[in-house]
């Protein structure tokens, strides 16, 4: 996760509670699926972050299910998260241009992937500018993907600039070599409302986490430290807050197919 626009910006003050989600009634509809009928027996995960740590807050769970089958796996990287603490002199973009990186990759082995056997890309995008890139992103991620792929990335209307570019491209990259998205919304869980029809209800699953699989995705998450600390020198509260990491570590992943 990283940095919002200010203009027009959703993602503000406390958000929706775990509390009010639990009790949506939308949210209790929702059909379970299986990884088995998520993913084809033999086919392959391709996984596009837009943010060092999003692969973990969208799917920690799925992902820790690939531990031994990283030859399944693509992780695409789409920027390395250095927006996520403007004007901050703990976290300057120099810096977290480099520590991001490295905290997914703690994050990732925590969920008991063989890094040296996983093919991850790191695009370098900048952070907060994928817009402007759409369609350079596109055509890369066009070049990754082979039909009947399972694509997996943020909801197009998450409402974070990066998160909703990098989902339209996944879709465009998708149609064009014949491989299936498949969404999870991040911010959406903040913004929206427990019975929001702006949520694509009717394309929601659930996929199931058991405490050990969940337990393994709350210390992958633990392991961004630079989003989860309040920041001295702005003020700034934590990226991650307790209310936004309730909301993120349900026993479910959503995933609109």
């Amino acid at each position: 996760m990283s940095g919002v626009n200010a203009r027009d910006n959703p993602i503000r003050g406390p958000g929706t509670s775990l509390a009010q989600w639990q009790a949506s009634r939308a949210l209790q509809a929702v059909p379970t699926i299986t990884a088995q009928l998520l993913l084809p027996h033999d086919g392959r995960l391709v996984v596009v972050a837009p943010h060092p740590d999003d692969e973990v807050l969208m799917c920690g769970g799925l992902l820790s299910r690939f531990a031994g089958q990283e030859e399944q796996l693509l992780l695409v990287s789409v920027t390395d998260g250095e927006g996520s603490h403007p004007c901050s002199l703990t976290w300057p973009a120099s810096r977290l241009r480099q520590a991001r990186p490295l905290e997914s990759a703690h994050a990732l082995e925590r969920l008991g992937l063989h890094l040296p056997g996983l093919d991850w890309r790191r695009l370098g995008l900048p952070d907060t500018q994928v817009p402007a890139l759409e369609g350079a992103l596109t055509e890369q991620l066009q070049g990754l993907l082979r039909p009947g792929d399972r694509v997996l990335t943020t909801w197009r209307h998450d409402a974070h600039c990066d998160h909703d570019a990098v989902g339209r491209a996944c879709a465009e990259a998708a149609r064009r070599c014949d491989a299936r998205l498949m969404e999870i919304p991040v911010w959406a869980w903040h913004w929206a409302e427990p019975e929001d029809r702006r949520l694509p209800w009717l394309r929601a699953r659930k996929l199931m986490l058991d405490p050990q699989c969940l337990a393994l995705k709350r210390h992958a998450i633990a392991a961004h430290t630079s989003q989860l600390s309040p920041d001295a020198t702005t003020g700034a509260a934590p990226v991650l807050s307790p209310a936004a990491l309730a909301r993120l570590l349900q026993p479910f992943e959503l995933i609109f197919l």
